[in-house]
């Protein structure tokens, strides 16, 4: 039985042709070798497993190729290709600046820069993790970094650019490398899989590209372990089971419940999925995902957004015609409140669970109409007004129906005789009604609805502050329409700006147009926890008075 070759190893490219999805970086680099305009320091930089060493690897090889072909790639048949090969080439150095990255390290580099090549023409350097080099090293590299000799190419890698100096940066030529896309991930694992015999659903293998978010390293590392998992054939299932990633199918059931108000399904679906070993938070980001994907259907123009297979591209395109845009936009809005709020919750299971309440919910009409509240227009208003002074006729009222213009100026004088005292108050009693029946009835309050309502409220708050003081007090009932909140003087001052709005919340989602939220002086010196010595002493000798006789006894201070 022959010693097993990892897949990211025994798939590694060799030539420019063979690297994947960086097809513009690659084409820059071979046009250089042409063209024989070579700089004398690169950077590469990007995600890992995208292929930064491995191009730098590629590019040392081919510019001491002695036959590079017409199409710019290496022979890897002469003497500096095959020793490059066999990793014994005294031309190409790779240096971990991981490991290596003193002052002492970066002496002996700029030492062993001055000996010039064996076979070929460049010694050629490849410095991996180069942003790990302390401040003192880079300093020491940046004489030889910008005048090297002749024979001398420095090839930087690195993952996080942001780290190296700009003294560095302005001395290299720099190439982005990108993420892998999911599409060019799905093609390369194709082939691999048809090289080692392995039948594999394309479904499956969407899966995994997903998973490996970019980096081809990654993806064929997932590979290997499910054909570990299920031999020569690998199905969706299989992929989904090992890899530990949530079927797209509990995301169409949940939609399907959200869209028929269906709560119960919802709640059912979720602990199913908690069953299964997921994690809340895991759940909420998929669902977050899932509203966006549906959003991304809804126009033809950003469809190939969708990184999806075909089979399940099409169940989204099905299930995004029977939403609308304004229930994904508000279920979005929903579950990534969820998701940002979901490590300070204290009971996350509810927290979940309100928020697929919450989002059952978005397309409920509401039984009460509002139009009946409108007030109707000034000119109506006026000529309503004048069988207050028992002279308006219904000769002077047809005109005003017909058409405002016949509106006599003498008739707007009668019509404006009203005190403004009383006008205002018949402002005030229409502007009154129009909020009030907004709500349904005046229900009757219970503490269940209450703590649902405050919770809901809590959810909109982006202070982390308030959302600590909603998490541990709930209002007392104090009567049928009266809630009582006990607060310190100082929560009462950041409490004072949202009363107003949360008034108005809890009068609307419990029914009640008559709540009031009444806001009271809680008892700070009861709660507050002993810090001093004197404090903790006091405490103590409370709860045991015995304390100050064996203070006493033994004469302590």
């Amino acid at each position: 039985m022959g010693n097993f070759i990892v897949s990211a190893r025994k798939y590694r490219p060799d030539t420019f042709e063979s690297v994947v999805g960086q097809k513009s970086i690659t084409t820059t680099l071979k046009n250089a070798i042409a063209n024989n305009h070579l700089a004398h320091a690169y950077l590469f930089t990007g995600p890992r497993g995208v292929g930064k060493t491995t191009c730098a690897r590629i590019f040392a090889k081919t510019i001491n190729c002695l036959n590079i072909n017409d199409k710019g790639e290496a022979c890897n048949e002469c003497e500096s290709c095959v020793s490059f090969g066999e990793s014994r080439s005294f031309n190409i150095h790779e240096l971990d600046a991981a490991s290596n990255n003193s002052v002492d390290d970066i002496r002996n580099l700029t030492e062993q820069v001055r000996i010039p090549p064996q076979i070929g023409k460049y010694s050629v350097y490849i410095i991996d993790e180069v942003h790990m080099l302390s401040s003192a090293a880079f300093n020491a590299f940046l004489k030889t970094l910008e005048e090297p000799p002749e024979h001398a190419i420095f090839i930087l890698a690195t993952t996080e650019k942001h780290k190296i100096i700009p003294t560095i940066l302005s001395r290299c030529q720099i190439f982005d490398f990108n993420r892998i896309t999911v599409e060019d991930a799905v093609e390369h694992l194709l082939y691999v899989s048809k090289s080692e015999g392995v039948e594999v659903d394309l479904d499956g293998l969407n899966v995994i590209a997903q998973k490996a978010d970019g980096a081809m390293r990654d993806a064929l590392s997932f590979f290997d372990q499910i054909v570990s998992f299920s031999g020569s054939k690998i199905s969706y299932k299989d992929v989904i089971t090992n890899l530990n990633v949530l079927d797209y199918d509990y995301y169409f059931k949940l939609v399907d419940a959200f869209l028929s108000e269906n709560i119960s399904q919802a709640f059912l679906i979720f602990d199913d999925i908690l069953e299964h070993g997921f994690d809340g938070h895991h759940f909420i980001t998929g669902l977050s995902s899932h509203f966006r994907d549906l959003l991304v259907c809804k126009d033809e123009v950003t469809l190939s957004l969708l990184e999806v297979g075909a089979t399940i591209r099409k169940r989204y395109r099905e299930q995004a015609l029977k939403t609308s845009v304004q229930f994904l936009f508000s279920a979005l809005k929903i579950s990534n409140q969820c998701d940002l709020a979901y490590k300070m919750s204290r009971n996350q299971r509810l927290h979940v669970e309100l928020a697929l309440m919450q989002i059952a919910r978005l397309n409920h009409q509401p039984a009460v109409e509002i139009s009946h509240s409108v007030a109707p227009a000034k000119p109506q208003k006026a000529v309503e007004q004048k069988p207050l002074q028992q002279k308006a006729t219904t000769a002077e009222v047809a005109p005003v129906k017909k058409s405002t213009s016949s509106f006599s100026i003498k008739n707007v004088k009668k019509a404006t005789i009203i005190p403004k005292k009383e006008e205002k108050e018949a402002r005030a009693e229409t502007t009154e009604t129009s909020k009030t029946t907004s709500y349904s009835t005046d229900n009757q309050l219970d503490t269940e609805s209450l703590k649902i309502a405050w919770l809901a409220f809590s959810e909109t708050i982006d202070s982390p502050r308030m959302k600590s003081i909603f998490s541990n007090r709930l209002p007392a009932l104090k009567g049928n329409n009266s809630l009582e909140l006990a607060l310190s003087s100082q929560q009462q001052v950041a409490f004072k700006d949202i009363l107003p709005k949360l008034r108005h919340f809890l009068r609307e989602r419990l029914g009640n147009s008559q709540i009031e939220l009444q806001i009271v002086t809680g008892n700070e010196q009861q709660n507050r926890r002993p810090y001093t010595k004197d404090d903790k002493y006091k405490y103590l000798l409370e709860k045991n008075p015995d304390l100050g006789k064996l203070r006493e006894k033994f004469k302590l201070i």
